[in-house]
């Protein structure tokens, strides 16, 4: 399956996917096979409130890059139906301009309502589809809640999707938001409320820097619908992946990366009964929430 993956082969590559979204150890492996062959793709997560129109964006930067040839990737982080466990948007239905396309992989990814073992999947997801030749990876999540902003910092380049007119945007900026975005793009840009919008998030960034001294992030204006901006839009996040490219930064983004597989990891080691077991005795506050973290952390030292 390695060397058809590497031959850019689909169905291997579709094989492939479910090895890995279903966390198996032959996933596991396949990855660490093709681990070398990875660093090459530009691997972007798009996020924002929902309705900011972050399917039809991602819709239009794949077309852009596609008259480029440009080949693409699309990981979305979708809802998950509570019957089937799977996702019930399925972003490839909503991007059907591309099903006939080769040069455009759409997988989606159920969230089962929660980050335990979305990440991990969605990282090894975006580096197999690096491997595999593609050029720019999207991992498009549900919205901007804390599961989905570390899901989209998997990414080189993330992108926060807002709209003007929600009244939570800003709110959503300063819930934290506002710190891992790349790039601020604001949709619907010819609604009432655009200028301010704008106005606000520089307001937020001009705080931000004089407390960090860091750059501000790029704001840009689309409408997404009428693919208007687009290409602005897509020199500006190649920009910030081009200065995000040197050592440190990556050596940052590996840090987080790694951070995170392995919160996973240990979560996964322990089970939920024996969670469930000290949340009742720390709830009946016969146990202190600080000493039960410590039994459960040296039951995992002693496995």
């Amino acid at each position: 399956m390695q060397r058809r993956i590497l031959d850019g082969d689909l169905r291997a590559l579709a094989q492939a996917a479910t090895l890995v979204e279903n966390q198996t150890v032959a996933g596991r492996d396949l990855i660490a096979a093709l681990f070398p062959q990875t660093g090459r793709a530009m691997i972007m997560g798009i996020t924002g409130p929902p309705g900011a129109g972050k399917s039809t964006l991602v819709d239009q930067l794949a077309k852009t890059l596609r008259r480029e040839g440009k080949s693409v990737g699309i990981i979305a982080v979708d809802p998950s139906s509570p019957y089937s466990r799977g996702a019930i948007l399925g972003d490839r239905i909503r991007m059907q301009d591309h099903h006939s396309d080769p040069g455009v992989f759409i997988r989606s990814m159920a969230s089962r309502g929660h980050l335990g073992g979305v990440a991990w999947s969605t990282l090894d997801l975006a580096l197999l589809l690096d491997a595999a030749g593609r050029d720019v990876v999207m991992i498009e999540t549900v919205g901007v809640g804390q599961d989905e902003v570390d899901i989209a910092r998997l990414g080189d380049v993330t992108v926060l999707v807002l709209v003007p007119g929600m009244g939570d945007d800003v709110q959503a900026i300063k819930a934290g938001i506002m710190e891992i975005a790349d790039v601020f793009t604001i949709n619907k840009a010819d609604l009432p409320g655009a200028d301010r919008l704008e106005q606000e998030i520089r307001a937020v960034q001009s705080f931000a820097d004089a407390v960090e001294r860091k750059e501000a992030a790029p704001v840009r204006r689309v409408i997404a619908t009428d693919g208007k901006g687009i290409d602005e839009l897509l020199t500006v996040i190649r920009s910030v992946f081009e200065k995000r490219g040197n050592q440190s930064a990556r050596l940052e983004r590996w840090a987080f990366r790694l951070r995170e597989l392995l919160r996973e990891s240990l979560l996964a080691s322990i089970s939920e009964d024996d969670i469930q077991r000290h949340a009742d005795l720390v709830a009946a506050k016969v146990k202190d929430p600080y000493t039960a973290v410590e039994e459960l952390r040296d039951q995992l030292l002693a496995t």
